[in-house]
């Protein structure tokens, strides 16, 4: 044990050793994904996220340490974001062609998001801060912290909310748009990016790249949507 010991103490001096960990996991996660027949509940990310929490834990180390090694990841999420603009691109013609249908179902998905939070938040008796960290949860994390942060709330919180929510999106999301009859690619992005933000995106690309392209733009609206609309709602609400 003490050899293992040591040699774990090597290897977390390591810079890379955390970003070799995350990239096996999603390895590990896709995997089983693939091996599961692409059974959405063996969602890639969610594994993933698993996988790593336990090795975090079983080796006492801080999630500090861990992003330190980790943050080549989070530097590409940027690039990642940008390049959801060439599907987009492909599909122009057709969302413009939707340009209505599209801001009525973003508009009514954002306020849905928002007001079944806040509804779920009052009747568990959540404290204003649970509130202001709850409301988010269907945006991407940095709109999502942000706008948190304005109202009162925890970032952090926030952050682990809507990691769950796009995790938990991405798992039951496709199933359930399935089982009430939506299968037009366009109109399940347009859930997916709504719902569950990037994670979701990712998931509908897996679907197909039109399904992908209407979720990222979605993502991107909805962030902005709840952007002007939850301080409106939060300045009634409470």
């Amino acid at each position: 044990m003490a050899d293992l010991r040591d040699i774990w103490a090597y290897l977390s001096a390591s810079p890379l050793l955390h970003l070799t960990l995350t990239l096996a996991a999603f390895l590990i996660g896709t995997l089983i994904y693939k091996k599961s027949g692409s059974n959405p509940l063996a969602n890639p990310v969610f594994l993933a996220v698993a996988i790593l929490v336990a090795l975090l834990l079983l080796t006492r180390t801080s999630y500090q340490d861990y992003f330190d090694g980790a943050q080549f990841v989070h530097f590409l999420l940027g690039p990642a974001t940008v390049a959801l603009a060439v599907p987009l691109y492909r599909q122009f013609e057709r969302i413009r062609r939707s340009a209505v249908a599209i801001a009525v179902s973003l508009i009514t998905g954002s306020l849905t998001a928002i007001l079944s939070a806040l509804a779920i938040g009052y009747l568990l008796d959540g404290s204003r801060d649970a509130l202001a960290s709850l409301a988010a949860k269907s945006v991407t994390a940095p709109v999502a912290m942000g706008i948190a942060e304005r109202l009162g709330g925890l970032p952090s919180l926030t952050a682990v909310l809507v990691i769950v929510t796009g995790i938990f999106g991405a798992m039951v999301g496709p199933l359930v748009l399935t089982l009430i009859g939506i299968r037009d690619p366009a109109a399940r992005g347009l859930g997916l990016g709504t719902a569950s933000h990037g994670i979701g995106t990712a998931r509908a690309f897996q679907e197909t790249e039109i399904a992908g392209a209407f979720s990222g733009l979605a993502m991107g609206l909805n962030a902005l949507a709840t952007a002007i609309l939850l301080p409106l709602i939060w300045r009634l609400a409470t």
